[in-house]
């Protein structure tokens, strides 16, 4: 509990910090450009809540297990979806570029934490019902999922919220893409790519020494 404590404080800091850049970028420029990234961090905190529930879960009915599990990995997309949000660094007049790198460099950060720190969660459930061989395969393929719905949202402009309110049209759009890969080469190759970043991500991070404050990170 003191490592979600930890973290859950780290990240309050974070968020403040990036919403007084946003603040004082709305206060200097008089436009509010960048403040999706606010509504962009909310939703990566979705999965990362959800997450929590895993620790005690175990105990309840199976279809509620189930439940949760599909729950998260819909919006578990949101949170690794904001280091895209770096394709909006570009030259304005009058705003230091460095001044937006720091801020979509700050939100790439938080969101990514949030995004393997709701990881790490999971793989610890997962882990109750798989063996240690079989959970580097499941992460992978969760980071896959996960980098996929990355591409949905970034170039097909698809959200969480479509499963409700556009089933049909996502499900055809998302099953076209398997069908026929060789017609969307472009879409696979970017999740690969991202796949591909995630993983080195993820791994890099579980690389470091398992000390108390790194836990909230790599389980």
């Amino acid at each position: 509990m003191k490592i979600n404590t930890f973290f859950n404080r780290w990240l309050f800091c974070c968020f403040l910090f990036i919403a007084a850049i946003i603040a004082a970028r709305i206060k200097y420029t008089g436009h509010s450009h960048f403040i999706f990234l606010i509504w962009n961090l909310f939703l990566a905190y979705i999965p990362y809540i959800l997450s929590e529930f895993f620790k005690t879960i175990y105990y309840k009915a199976k279809w509620k297990q189930v439940a949760l599990f599909v729950s998260w990995l819909l919006f578990f997309p949101n949170a690794l979806y904001i280091v895209t949000d770096i394709i909006h660094l570009e030259e304005i007049p009058g705003v230091p570029l460095w001044f937006d790198a720091v801020l979509l460099f700050t939100s790439s950060f938080a969101g990514l934490a949030l995004a393997f720190a709701s990881l790490a969660n999971v793989e610890i459930f997962m882990s109750r019902y798989f063996s240690r061989k079989t959970m580097p395969a499941l992460i992978m393929l969760l980071l896959f999922a996960g980098s996929f719905g990355v591409y949905l949202g970034r170039f097909q402009r698809w959200n969480s919220w479509n499963v409700k309110n556009n089933p049909l049209a996502l499900a055809a759009d998302i099953t076209g893409r398997f069908i026929n890969p060789a017609a969307h080469f472009r879409s696979w190759v970017i999740v690969f790519f991202l796949t591909i970043l995630y993983s080195v991500c993820w791994y890099f991070l579980k690389a470091f020494p398992k000390t108390n404050k790194m836990e909230i990170y790599v389980g």
